[in-house]
Parts: structure tokens; sequence; C-alpha cells
């Protein structure tokens, strides 16, 4: 289905709710349909002009769209827009449960790591066609991050940066590795993980053509966007690193 139309059929089965967390940052919790016709449950945090850079936050396996509800007010805070998905595969995390999980258990929709490509690209494309913004970055984590590489390859002449968050050869797609794809990437590209999970994403990162950046910590560190909360004792080094690689973007 073409892109346009697709997304026209996205925002006519769209809804929108709106939250506030105790910290006054807010949220607008919205639906969409993926290609499939399964309901995307995603936060948007809309604190600037719509025109402002947009990030996409995805989650890692059995987690959700509430791994992003202390980073993305940090990330509103640095000029940027985002939206935090619910992708099928997972489950909870910060008390904030997967809605596209739950709908997909009840329809009984598969929710293997691949199976979370339509939503993935569901979201991209609320987000190009909808929103409109001037720039798209794509941001994953475990899993997610892995698909990142792929999402960098199919869209390589509209996206403006990539951060893949303790990314790894999990899977291949459409028979091929990750790392071709990698090869495809034209935007910036940054990487980070735990110290010990460097192996598991240099074969990727080594075929990206494009710019690109990593980042390990001094300490053992973090799997995934977690890397950033609070209670990971480097958590400033991995936003120092962050800070500076999104600063690179604007």
């Amino acid at each position: 289905m073409p892109n346009r139309l697709y997304f026209l059929l996205i925002l006519f089965y769209s809804s929108h709710f709106i939250a506030q967390n105790n910290d006054n940052s807010q949220w607008e919790t919205i639906s969409f349909k993926a290609s499939d016709g399964l309901k995307i449950t995603a936060d948007l945090y809309m604190a600037h002009e719509s025109d402002a850079p947009f990030i996409i936050l995805y989650h890692q396996a059995g987690y959700s769209r509430g791994e992003y509800r202390s980073i993305a007010p940090k990330l509103n805070a640095m000029g940027f827009n985002c939206m935090a998905v619910d992708q099928r595969s997972g489950d909870l995390v910060n008390g904030v449960v997967n809605q596209t999980h739950k709908e997909a258990v009840s329809k009984g929709v598969e929710t293997q790591y691949l199976d979370a490509l339509p939503d993935i690209e569901a979201a991209y494309l609320y987000v190009k066609f909808g929103i409109k913004p001037e720039k798209i970055i794509l941001w994953g984590s475990s899993y997610s991050a892995a698909i990142m590489f792929y999402m960098g390859s199919v869209h390589h002449t509209n996206l403006d940066g990539i951060l893949s968050f303790a990314p790894g050869a999990y899977f291949r797609i459409n028979n091929k590795d990750l790392k071709t794809y990698a090869a495809r990437i034209t935007c910036p590209v940054f990487v980070t993980s735990a110290r010990s999970e460097h192996k598991n994403w240099k074969a990727m990162y080594d075929n990206v053509q494009a710019e690109k950046t990593y980042f390990l910590p001094q300490s053992e560190g973090k799997h995934g966007s977690k890397a950033l909360w609070q209670d990971n004792p480097s958590h400033q080094e991995y936003w120092n690193a962050v800070t500076e690689f999104l600063n690179s973007l604007i």
C-alpha cells in the first residue's frame, strides 16, 4: 500500500488521550493501526512546534513505552519532540502496560521480535506524514535497536539520525544479516551498550559507511535504553554521549 494512502488509514483510525505525570511533564496517548490492522498504542511528547526535530522511541524485549517515561521529558528539554511506541513484542515496565502487546494477545497475533516490524513501520509513517517534522530520528533499545539498522536501510533517504542501544545479531530479516542492511545507511549513527556487549554489535557498526560514533562506559553499564535511567550509576556518562550526538544533528 502506498505510504500516503496507508497514513490516511492510520489517521482515520487514530485516537488521542492526554495524561500528566507527577513532574508536570505531559504526554498524549494515541493509537493508530499497523498494516495488518493491529491497533498500536504510543505516547506523544510534543513540547515544541510540529516541525521541530522528532525522535521515535522503540522499547526493548518484555517492555513497553514506559521505558521512556523519564527519558522523553529530557529529550523535550533538549529541543526534540518524541513518541514512545508500544510494539507487540513486549509487556510491562515502570508500571506501564504494553497495550499493543495486550491487543495482539487478545487477537491471537504472534508477538515475536520480528512480528513488531509493522508496528515500527507504522509509527515511522505516522510521524512522517502526520506530524511532518523537519527531521526524523529513530531510537531503538535491544531487539528494536537491531531493527533500526534495517529501518535505516529501507528509509535511508528520509532519516536524519539513528540511536541504537545494545543491538545484536538477534535475527535475520528477509534472510539477510543485519550488517548487510547497515551498509546502506546514509544518516549519522550512534551505538552504545553495556561494556561487555561491544562484540554483539561490532560487525554491524563496522559495516556502516555513514558518519558514526559509539560509546562504552568506564564501568560495565546497562543493557538498552535503561542505561539512561537514574538508577544506573553510569547514567550521566551515557547522557553526555547521547547529548553530544543529538546536538550534532540539529
